[in-house]
């Protein structure tokens, strides 16, 4: 059996690892070779060192998006994670109905982002017009617009996956501690807590990074008004390569910018969240 493994190997490894170089490895390798270029097309590149990324740390456009996307990726990773943590705990009580309410929750989720912010859009300058103001006349409502918009999407998703954290902890745990006199605050914060970091680490590593990779709803619901100041960074970046021409090598700089911000975000709060976690 081992034998008949080993022969047929390759077979199996070769088709996927040739995707995996077509599809991930050289265009990531290029895409750092031309935040070094200047160009129009990927033919016509020209080696120009470091200005492209000159470039890009003094664009205050790009500055700003950063800062926003910072105050947006925070606001949502705390928010989200409450929220859909309190929601789980209710949805696990026993209650009538509570898988209706799971699924009402999480369709939200199955909603295309761009889809998403137009309705909302409609929805704020509805309820802005009584105001005399609109979505996309001021920086706090459209970053308190995209905040509402991706809660509401999202909040469902990350329920799933605390319902299904909660639901594994034995519940000898729980009932050992309410013998010993402890109780519903300190089980939470002593027995339950503790035994949903995995759990905990998922939602906030996905909270996290979709806060900082939003787009389309972004683009939708406010298209980065009033003059940009609503704009998040893949945002930015897009309207850097597409939007302004011979910025291409910019826009590339950018994007390689925002790849490493994110994935070093991410290094460290799986870092930290994993730290924590109890060893059963």
């Amino acid at each position: 059996m081992e034998k008949a493994i080993k022969r047929y190997l390759p077979v199996f490894i070769l088709p996927t690892m040739a995707a995996f170089l077509i599809g991930f490895v050289i265009p990531f390798v290029m895409g750092i070779y031309l935040s070094f270029c200047e160009f129009t097309t990927v033919n016509d590149a020209r080696f120009v060192g470091i200005t492209n990324y000159i470039k890009a740390f003094s664009d205050p456009l790009f500055g700003h998006s950063f800062l926003f996307t910072v105050a947006f990726a925070v606001v949502t990773l705390v928010l989200i994670n409450v929220l859909a943590f309190a929601v789980a705990l209710v949805l696990t009580r026993e209650i009538r109905g509570t898988n209706i309410f799971r699924t009402v929750f999480f369709m939200p989720n199955l909603i295309g982002g761009i889809v998403l912010g137009y309705v909302w859009q409609l929805i704020f300058n509805g309820i802005f017009e009584k105001f005399d103001t609109a979505l996309k006349l001021s920086e706090k409502l459209g970053f308190a617009g995209l905040v509402i918009l991706v809660c509401w999407q999202q909040i469902g998703y990350m329920m799933i996956i605390y319902i299904a954290g909660l639901q594994s902890i034995p519940p000898s745990l729980n009932e050992a501690a309410e013998i010993d006199g402890a109780d519903a605050w300190q089980r939470l914060i002593h027995v339950t807590i503790p035994n949903m970091m995995p759990s905990i680490t998922i939602c906030t590593f996905l909270t996290i990074t979709n806060g900082f990779k939003l787009f389309d709803q972004n683009l939708s619901l406010t298209a980065g008004e009033p003059s940009r100041m609503s704009e998040l960074m893949a945002l930015n970046i897009y309207r850097t390569f597409y939007g302004r021409v011979g910025f291409e090598g910019v826009g590339q700089a950018k994007a390689v910018l925002f790849f490493i911000l994110v994935v070093g975000i991410g290094l460290l709060q799986l870092r930290f969240t994993r730290s924590k976690e109890v060893q059963q």
